[in-house]
């Protein structure tokens, strides 16, 4: 499966830099036309598939525009957003006791408040989902239950037909699993959990990326877990050399990784980093429990395979729900557990017996239809969208000296503010006047992010989210002013 995967993406990835190169080097200026596919392949001695992939990723990153019936172009202002981060993360090399639940919930508690500006919100927002259908297929459901017997031989594992249409997925994507290597869970976080909760014991560490999400180091300070932060790229994750060196040094019992749209950078790793990663795992006979929820939300042409994929011996857990890409707030998620499933599913056995049933049955109905990938495409394209409207206003009214990650995927952006700028003061200032943050501090079990923060870009926007991030930027340049 590599070879199949991981050539082609270097093909389209390499054509894409070099045009990348040459519009931040001026030799592509604002306005001019790119040379046509055709064009394209004759002179790079390349497919139209690899020449429509990079352009997609460069339209996608807001460098280029296409017009119809014209054909591709540098889009005006070059390239209208703050630079990337480039540098690894830091972290201390040690392995740290968790404490962040207090600061975390108080983050999260204030991102709910009615009437808040929601950056800080870990959610899109709710108009791209398609609830008309989604309630019509709950109705459904609803009624062939009544017509039927209760069933409760699949209680704790899931609706049959659930996750027939997920393994159907898996299969569609080089993965093929059987029906009974699934387990349906509240949601992702809740496979997360009982993931991890089956592979370690308390008193152990966890290998963690840094930053990482809060949700895992909120389940390692829970379980009396240590965690083991390692170096982390804010565009290819996590660093293979530290992380080699972290397991050998430390001996962790597992690792929590997310390897597709990595909240909160966005980071996504290589396929090649991914198959060395499942080959370091699997040497080392460690469990990885992959965290992929927003594996579904890429900009580019094909989705990014997950870790999973390269997968032979069991030794990935792969985590996902529907909470981030169809039904948020129906908790539907599940757990491919591999040669943990059967601990997984005891473990669910005794947390929480099973998952709502009615909307297990109803999502399985839906999944049966055609809509579910048109509507994919939809949420795919407008989250895009979003993306550099957001990245663009930040370069409007941020400071020089603002970096942000332009993810190929997912709802966040993380911003590195220049010297001076304190992201937990920012945070505090801006919920006084009605605006919800991310700051840096919630992603680290240790001091760090201080300048951090993490921005959602999945809600519709609106001059009031123009208008907050213009009051952002002004505090950002009066702290770094002063």
């Amino acid at each position: 499966m590599s070879s199949a995967t991981s050539s082609p993406l270097n093909r389209y990835q390499q054509l894409a830099a070099e045009i990348e190169a040459s519009i931040r080097d001026g030799v592509l200026r604002p306005g001019d036309r790119l040379p046509s596919v055709r064009q394209c392949c004759a002179q790079r001695r390349v497919s139209p598939s690899t020449v429509f992939q990079a352009y997609y990723l460069l339209e996608a990153r807001g460098l280029i525009r296409a017009r119809e019936r014209s054909g591709y172009f540098v889009a005006q202002g070059g390239r209208l957003a703050p630079p990337e981060p480039e540098a690894l993360s830091q972290p201390d090399s040690a392995s740290v006791q968790v404490d962040v639940t207090e600061r975390v919930f108080s983050v999260l508690q204030a991102s709910l408040q009615q009437g808040t500006v929601p950056l800080g919100s870990a959610f899109p927002g709710p108009q791209w989902f398609p609830w008309h259908k989604l309630a019509r297929a709950m109705v459904a459901s609803t009624k062939q239950a009544a017509e039927d017997r209760p069933a409760l031989d699949d209680l704790t594992p899931g609706h049959l037909g659930l996750r027939r249409q997920i393994a159907r997925r898996y299969l569609a994507d080089g993965m093929p699993l059987a029906v009974d290597d699934l387990v349906i869970t509240n949601g992702a976080l809740e496979a997360l959990n009982l993931c991890l909760a089956a592979v370690t014991r308390p008193g152990g560490a966890v290998v963690v990326e840094s930053p990482c999400f809060y949700g895992a180091l909120q389940a390692l300070e829970r379980l009396g877990l240590h965690a083991i932060e390692v170096p982390t790229h804010p565009r290819d994750g996590l660093d293979l050399q530290a992380l080699e060196a972290a397991i050998t040094h430390y001996q962790p019992q597992a690792l929590w990784l997310m390897t597709n749209f990595q909240n909160p950078l966005g980071s996504l790793m290589p396929a090649a980093h991914k198959q060395a990663l499942v080959e370091l795992v699997t040497r080392h006979r460690l469990p990885l429990v992959e965290d992929d929820v927003y594996g579904e939300l890429y900009f580019a042409p094909q989705r990014p395979l997950p870790a999973k994929a390269w997968d032979r011996e069991g030794w990935v857990l792969h985590c996902s729900s529907f909470s981030k890409c169809l039904a948020p707030g129906w908790r539907i998620g599940w757990a491919a557990a591999g040669r943990f499933t059967a601990a997984v599913a005891r473990h669910k056995l005794t947390t929480s017996i099973g998952s709502n049933a009615p909307a297990q049955a109803a999502l399985a109905q839906y999944l049966e239809g055609l809509g579910y990938d048109k509507h994919l495409r939809h949420l795919r394209h407008g989250l895009a969208l979003q993306r550099d409207r957001m990245a663009e206003a930040i370069a409007r009214h941020f400071p020089p000296g603002t970096r942000a990650t332009r993810p190929e995927g997912g709802y966040f952006l993380w911003l590195e503010l220049p010297q001076g700028c304190d992201a937990w003061a920012l945070y505090q200032r801006a919920l006084q006047q009605g605006i919800s943050l991310a700051p840096g501090a919630m992603f680290s079990a240790s001091p760090a992010f201080a300048h951090c923060l993490r921005l959602n870009y999945g809600m519709a926007w609106s001059p009031a989210i123009d208008t907050a991030l213009q009051q952002l930027g002004q505090w950002c340049c009066e702290m770094a002013a002063a």
